[in-house]
């Protein structure tokens, strides 16, 4: 069982959240922190002092000793900067074991009168402390179990990872309510332009702006929806800022109002589609005049002929009568193309007179037999 020492030193680290010597402790170090801060200042304005200011010219008098010379022809102490550290290290020594011995001293007498509980019991009763008798804010209202509690350690340790399932889960949801929040912030930011900045004075050096590009199509692209002119002819009103939200909740239209109203017309639409699908079946729809279409051909036509122009020349024929054809890379030039026409023709034609003679005599064989 813990002395009433030690059960009053664990009541004033759970009411300070930290252990009493422990401030008595920053104390000291940073006392200590500031003793070796000041040696050191002390030590380096010793070094950077002139030897002979510090009296080493009169003790090399007194023992006829003549200084050494630098390049300079300044007198040189060696012997200087030794006596200066050594010097500075026994003083050194001599404030710690002061600063130990004085907050030593201050350290029993926080501990005895400061950091304490009051006692009410006779002087040397180890047992007239009020420890016991102390509660904390957070143990108010506590129910404490009997002694002779049913607890097992099965149903002990089910508590504990109940305990630490919930607070996983406490976890889980902050860590969603702050997605969510955010998830909910960009979506505003679709539907609510930035404010316009104001127009700073352009100097006469500095180049124009574009004026074709809007800066909140970028970071709104929805914004029209809810901030253009057709949208507020329709009655919706424009989403307020975070800051003015608070100041006028009644004045905000939901959009869900008018979805709500564009899906309840949505029968009525596709009745009006159901009217209208057996006049699609009966309606011609609108087609080209002839004149169009010849016009068509001949921008078709002269697309090609270009194209092909530009291919030719690329390997390196001659263009120059035309892009009838080329064979080979050999260049077939019009009348020849016009004279393989012609006996394209008269062959099409002998062709066709002789299955018409054949056509002919068949019919009028079967006429003869009937």
């Amino acid at each position: 069982m813990a002395s009433s020492k030690q059960q009053e030193n664990l009541l004033l680290t759970e009411h300070f959240s930290w252990p009493p010597i422990s401030l008595l402790d920053e104390i000291i170090n940073t006392i200590n922190e500031v003793l070796y801060r000041c040696t050191d200042t002390f030590e380096t304005g010793l070094l950077s002092a002139d030897p002979s200011l510090l009296g080493f010219s009169s003790l090399y008098a007194a023992q006829n000793r003549v200084p050494e010379r630098d390049a300079d022809g300044i007198d040189v102490y060696p012997e200087a900067r030794l006596e200066i550290e050594e010097g500075v290290l026994k003083l050194e020594t001599l404030m710690e074991g002061a600063v130990d011995r004085n907050f030593d001293r201050l350290e029993i007498w926080a501990l005895r009168n400061v950091l304490c509980l009051p006692r009410e019991g006779k002087e040397g009763d180890a047992e007239g402390g009020i420890a016991g008798w102390v509660r904390l804010g957070g143990y108010e209202n506590l129910q404490i179990p009997p002694q002779d509690s049913t607890l097992t350690p099965e149903a002990l340790h089910a508590l504990r990872r109940k305990l630490t399932e919930t607070t996983k889960l406490h976890t889980a949801l902050l860590a969603e309510k702050t997605r969510n929040e955010a998830q909910l912030a960009r979506l505003k930011s679709l539907l609510q332009p930035p404010t316009t900045p104001k127009r700073e004075p352009r100097s006469s050096t500095s180049p124009p702006k574009p004026l074709d590009h809007n800066p909140a199509e970028d970071t709104a692209p929805f914004a029209f929806l809810t901030h253009a002119q057709a949208a507020q002819t329709l009655g919706i009103q424009p989403l307020l800022q975070s800051s003015n939200m608070a100041a006028a909740p009644e004045s905000r239209t939901p959009l869900t109002t008018h979805t709500t109203f564009t899906t309840s017309q949505l029968p009525y639409l596709r009745q009006l589609l159901a009217t209208l699908k057996p006049h699609l079946a009966t309606t011609a729809l609108p087609s080209h005049s002839t004149s169009e279409k010849d016009e068509w051909a001949k921008e078709r036509r002269v697309y090609v002929e270009s194209q092909s122009k530009r291919v030719l020349e690329r390997r390196g024929v001659d263009t120059v009568d035309g892009v009838e054809g080329a064979v080979d890379g050999a260049r077939v030039r019009s009348e020849e193309i016009r004279g393989l026409e012609g006996i394209v023709a008269a062959t099409a034609g002998r062709s066709q007179r002789r299955e018409d003679t054949a056509e002919a005599a068949q019919d009028g064989d079967v006429m003869d037999t009937s």
